[in-house]
């Protein structure tokens, strides 16, 4: 290959990777004078701005401001709204007192009604909540206001409901979904939803059933930019990240399609999820979404979306989703196979193909595969020995994660092209023999384990598609065989970046296998480069020029501020008291309060609050007394019946608190709380030996209806906590400087007390 091909060819790969990224999303351009019946991402942005000018988690004064300016805005449309309240415990043990907010745009006919979702609540404390989910809000809010600027009448009911309560335990959608009239008029759901505050919003489909007849609707109502992949709903099945949609789909049989954005994780749920740092294009993307979704499902029969049989689906640049039946799985394999096989056969007949020339093949793929899959397993260990205080983030992925996944990619290239720089003498059509042999095998393990992803069979068609020309031709053209590269290209591209970005850094192994992966699909190009060293020299560069960058930026300032955290924890029944943390890496904010022995940590962690990780007490300190009222505790009712004990019991706060926890290790035979019932699969599977999570709206009491053997001992372990250390006017406590930020998934700035009591 000449060296203005390599140039050439090596321009267009980049070229590729490029546009695979580029054609996910929108561009953003100031639209506030769109046409009134277009949607506006700056009209949508000035509601998210609105909503996020403080946290407003359930019992914090925020929550219902940020209610009445959604109702309000609701109204403006001249849509009659109404509120649904209600207690609920959900799947999660976490009860709250949700209120939702609806409205109804009734169609011309009397089939069944669309759906969009989204919640209003915040997570506590502190997030100000922008992304998630006053981003999904505000779609709702501007494209309904789009929709019915037309004046058109739709054929369907649309519904419009905001929940409550979603980030306590999707505890709105429980009280819709299992007491509303509504629900049963339900025929499709669209949800809005943020995990981050930036990148692609991903298409997620929630189905009791199969898949089919949605993707064919979805694809019919034509999203500009759909990113969407069954590889992806394939994952998420899996996770424990349920959103509002699930209680739909798991309570009500109820299908629909989540919209959700992941990147710049780490803003979610922190007091960083502000307006500002909502990426605009984001915001435009879940705007592309809903218009056209809208317009397609308020038209057509909702009755008849549901399938038995699943299809297979991804986005491609220029095709947008290609979707084909599950059936076709198994016999594109066999296809591949077969073609792989006659071409193997062929190759050795024409002489092409060399036992030994193959066998020497293995070594540089096996290689490559093997330093990139070891560097990328222990990386994530590696930067949080190198870098203490990346623990403290515990979304896994850090400020400067990005740079991070660039240079992990820069890696894995580099070592490929040094590698397979040392085995220029094995003939071309002999080096691809291995690259498709591991890959039909990776095929058919995924077609098997983890069928949404048997589309990867598709580049590997054109895989074998190069191994034909290169059997039959010894210098074949350069540029047909970069054609033949680009779906590995468009399709695997975004990949690399998207499971760090979703999962966490622990997942760069995923990154440099990925990268290595794709690179030997890239073989019948690359492996024609003559200055393979060069090229790994250069790119060892890039390595080291984004790890010096990310060490430059590893650190906390202003604009990405350290996670920290501070407690005030009284035992009532001791009458001590102890300042806590969940810091691994003391900022200098909390340093002055606590003591580096973990070992007394160790102890308080026993039973501690819960947290979303399961995160305890690092370290603790000595701290003075002060006046905190205790809850009050009364018994109302204590009785015998046959084989079981009763006992009835108040716990009333004396001071403003927001969440209570309720902790026992008896055998609970019933429970109910607030007249909430809990269920007996979440009496039998209490993690931690956690009752209830109360979360506190109007400083209520929390009233516990208990049975369990009359034999058996009842031991309560309560926590109270309130979210005002910070401002409570027995501490002065200094404000957290401008380069620390309160640390998400734990109870935070909190005045905690403890107390244990005995029924025996």
């Amino acid at each position: 290959m000449t060296r203005t091909s390599s140039i050439t060819t090596l321009l267009l790969i980049v070229l590729a990777i490029y546009w695979s990224f580029r054609a996910l999303m929108p561009t953003y351009e100031a639209d506030a004078s769109v046409s009134k019946t277009s949607f506006s991402t700056d009209r949508a942005l000035k509601h998210v701005q609105q909503m996020s000018q403080k946290p407003h988690a359930v019992g914090f004064s925020g929550h219902s401001e940020v209610r009445e300016y959604i109702i309000t805005e609701l109204e403006k449309m001249g849509l009659e709204t109404s509120l649904q309240q209600g207690y609920t415990a959900g799947d999660w043990g976490n009860l709250s007192k949700a209120i939702n907010i609806l409205a109804r745009i009734k169609g011309s006919e009397s089939g069944k009604a669309l759906l969009l979702l989204s919640h209003y609540d915040s997570s506590p404390h502190s997030s100000f909540g922008a992304s998630d989910a006053a981003s999904g809000v505000a779609t709702i809010l501007e494209g309904i206001r789009a929709f019915l600027a037309t004046n058109t009448t739709p054929k369907n009911d649309i519904i419009i409901l905001i929940t409550d309560a979603e980030e306590l335990g999707l505890n709105g959608a429980d009280v819709f979904v299992n007491n509303h009239s509504w629900k049963k008029d339900v025929g499709l759901v669209l949800n809005f939803e943020a995990r981050g505050s930036g990148g692609p919003s991903y298409m997620l489909i929630e189905t009791n059933r199969g898949n089919a007849t949605l993707i064919k609707e979805f694809t019919k109502a034509n999203p500009e930019y759909p990113v969407a992949n069954s590889l992806a709903y394939s994952i998420y099945k899996e996770l424990p990240n349920d959103t509002d949609l699930t209680v739909f789909r798991e309570d009500g049989d109820i299908e629909g399609f989540n919209f959700a954005f992941i990147d710049d994780h780490f803003d979610y749920h922190t007091a960083n999820d502000t307006h500002d740092r909502l990426d605009k294009k984001t915001l435009a993307h879940q705007g592309s979404y809903l218009m056209p979704l809208l317009n397609h499902f308020s038209e057509i029969d909702l009755t008849n979306l549901k399938s038995l049989n699943d299809s297979i689906y991804f986005n491609v640049p220029f095709f947008k989703l290609v979707s084909y039946p599950n059936e076709w799985v198994w016999p594109m394999y066999g296809l591949a196979v077969l073609c792989f096989l006659v071409l193997l056969f062929y190759g050795f007949k024409r002489k092409t193909l060399q036992i030994n020339q193959i066998a020497k093949a293995f070594i540089p793929m096996l290689m490559t595969l093997l330093i990139t899959g070891v560097v990328g397993y222990f990386g994530w260990s590696f930067l949080k020995w190198m870098y203490p205080a990346y623990k403290d983030m515990l979304h896994k992925f850090t400020y400067n994660g990005h740079t991070y996944i660039f240079a992990f990619v820069f890696f894995a290239i580099g070592v490929c092209f040094w590698v397979y720089n040392r085995f220029n003498k094995v003939k071309p059509a002999n080096l691809i023999v291995p690259p498709l042999l591991i890959w039909l095998l990776i095929c058919g393990l995924l077609n098997h384990y983890l069928i949404g992803a048997s589309f990867f069979i598709i580049p590997v068609f054109a895989l074998i598609a190069s191994f034909m020309v290169l059997i039959n031709q010894k210098k074949p053209n350069v540029f047909l065989m970069t054609f033949l590269a680009l779906p590995a290209l468009f399709m695997f591209a975004p990949f690399v970046k998207m499971f760090p970005v979703g999962l966490g850094l622990e997942m760069l192994l995923a990154t440099t296998l990925f990268t290595t992966l794709i690179f030997l699909l890239l073989l019948p190009v690359v492996g024609f480069y003559r200055k393979k060293r060069r090229l790994a020299f250069f790119i060892f560069l890039l390595f080291l020029g984004c790890m010096i960058s990310a060490h430059l930026n590893s650190g906390f300032d202003k604009e990405n501020p350290k996670p920290s955290s501070l407690l005030y924890v009284l035992d009532a029944n001791s009458n001590t008291a102890k300042w806590a943390t969940y810091e691994n890496s003391l900022s200098n904010w909390t340093r002055p309060f606590l003591s580096t022995d973990k070992k007394r940590a160790e102890i308080l962690s026993d039973k501690t609050i819960s947290s979303k990780y399961s995160s305890g007490f690092t370290y603790v300190a000595k701290a003075p007394l002060k006046e905190i009222a205790p809850m009050q505790l009364l018994k109302t009712k204590d009785t015998i019946i046959e084989n079981s004990r009763f006992i009835n019991l108040s716990v009333t706060p004396k001071r403003s608190i927001n969440r209570l926890e309720i902790f026992t290790a008896t055998t609970l035979e019933a429970a109910t709380v607030n007249d909430i019932a809990l269920s007996e699969h979440f009496l039998k599977n209490r993690r931690y030996g956690k009752l209830i999570t109360h979360y506190v709206s109007d400083n209520d009491s929390t009233v516990l209806q208990l049975q369990f053997p009359k034999d058996s001992i009842l031991e309560l372990t309560i926590y109270e906590a309130s979210n005002d250390l910070l401002t409570n006017k027995n501490f002065s406590i200094p404000q957290r400087p401008e380069d620390n930020i309160p640390m998400p998934f734990i109870l935070n700035d909190a005045i905690l007390v403890t107390k244990t009591v005995r029924f025996e």
